[in-house]
């Protein structure tokens, strides 16, 4: 309705409590819900916390689907069946997942070069980021594909995580080259 302007969630709340209640006669319940629904289904870009934009362009980008089963085949097989931050795979008795390497949510597509073959420990454990050897790995695969997409803004951003890495010499035992 209003593309490309940067709207506060509590305006839009307000926005389409009265239109909901309007159009039906009753009250929106979770509306906060509705709106955090459609970011993670990729029809809003979250701009800062609590602010979200709607742009046309970007809300139709349906390649932020999640991946095909022949694309997780094709990234399982690419990895060694195996998870690329442990190295345990079925063999190991380890459940195996196929996760994004950049976020949907942060306009990661579901392409084979942003998939990784995580086990299933570690794909839970690095949506936690004080778990720093999760944390250092997935910033050097970010800035790999990064390097890849010729996304030079977010090339800057993971050298400049990593190097706090470095200064702090938090996981030296992993490198990465620049």
């Amino acid at each position: 309705m209003y593309p490309d302007i940067e709207i506060h969630t509590k305006d839009v709340v307000d926005w389409v409590s009265s239109k909901y209640l309007e159009r039906t006669g009753k009250i929106f319940r979770d509306p906060d819900r509705g709106i955090r629904s459609l970011y993670q289904k990729g029809f809003l870009q979250k701009i800062a916390k609590g602010v979200y934009k709607y742009d046309p362009k970007y809300a139709q980008n349906k390649r932020q689907a999640d991946f095909s089963s022949a694309q997780k085949n094709e990234i399982l097989k690419r990895d060694g069946y195996k998870c690329v931050i442990c190295g345990a795979g079925r063999q190991n008795g380890a459940e195996l997942h196929v996760d994004h390497i950049k976020p949907k949510d942060m306009g990661g597509l579901a392409t084979i070069e942003n998939g990784q073959t995580l086990c299933s420990q570690h794909n839970f454990l690095q949506k936690n980021l004080k778990q720093t050897e999760t944390g250092k790995k997935m910033f050097i695969r970010l800035y790999e594909l990064s390097k890849k997409e010729e996304n030079q803004e977010l090339q800057e951003f993971c050298i400049e995580i990593l190097q706090t890495f470095e200064n702090f010499n938090i996981n030296g035992h992993i490198e990465w080259e620049k």
